[in-house]
């Protein structure tokens, strides 16, 4: 996909997680969410406050905190956020869904899977449901498993075939794992609440690799 309807998805995914998070009760916020360590209210966020930078001084202490690490940065910045209210973040998911204001050190196709990929960490375990096209899904997984460091362990995908069974799709050399392409981007980002829709002989090998 081309960068205009990668920005569009985004937009259009910002808009999903808003109107699903507009009707939740106090405990679904406390819901825990596939991104590990994170609830729903941290989830929602960390997509609400991508287009918004934070503050200089809460930048400096959250930089200082993660000592170098990268997803360790990511959870500060997070857990800041997570202190606003519930209605603020929805607000601010949807007066910002239109934003293509980037934070330093990423990119647009970096946003696209992300957005997707933290409105499923929401979605799926309250039973609710987000849809993305398969197209692009297909776009955001093609990127997402090209990341290493300082994100991923760039041989996490080492030894697999991915196919996708509702898209022309593929992606590697090795033991096949065929599934639908949501579940495959779900995999390459490391959740396995989707395995069981995923089947072939690389299923078990890299179920291994995502356990804590």
């Amino acid at each position: 996909m081309d960068r205009e309807t990668c920005w569009q998805v985004i937009e259009q995914q910002r808009r999903a997680i808003a109107d699903l998070l507009t009707d939740l009760s106090p405990g679904q916020w406390e819901t825990p969410s596939l991104c590990a360590g994170w609830r729903v209210h941290e989830v929602a966020a960390h997509v609400a406050l991508t287009p918004q930078p934070p503050p200089i001084g809460v930048m400096l202490g959250a930089t200082i905190r993660a000592r170098g690490n990268y997803n360790r940065l990511i959870d500060e910045l997070t857990r800041y956020g997570a202190d606003y209210p519930a209605a603020e973040l929805i607000s601010l998911l949807r007066a910002n869904a239109a934003s293509r204001k980037l934070p330093k050190l990423t990119n647009y196709r970096n946003i696209l899977f992300d957005t997707m990929v933290h409105g499923q960490d929401i979605a799926i375990p309250l039973g609710r449901t987000i849809d993305i096209e398969p197209t692009a899904a297909a776009a955001a997984a093609a990127h997402a498993a090209t990341i290493g460091w300082p994100v991923w362990d760039k041989h996490r995908l080492d030894g697999i075939r991915l196919v996708a069974t509702d898209i022309d799709w593929t992606h590697g050399n090795g033991q096949e794992i065929r599934g639908p392409i949501i579940a495959l981007l779900l995999l390459i980002t490391g959740r396995t609440a989707a395995m069981d829709l995923l089947s072939g002989e690389g299923v078990t090998p890299m179920a291994a690799r995502l356990r804590p």
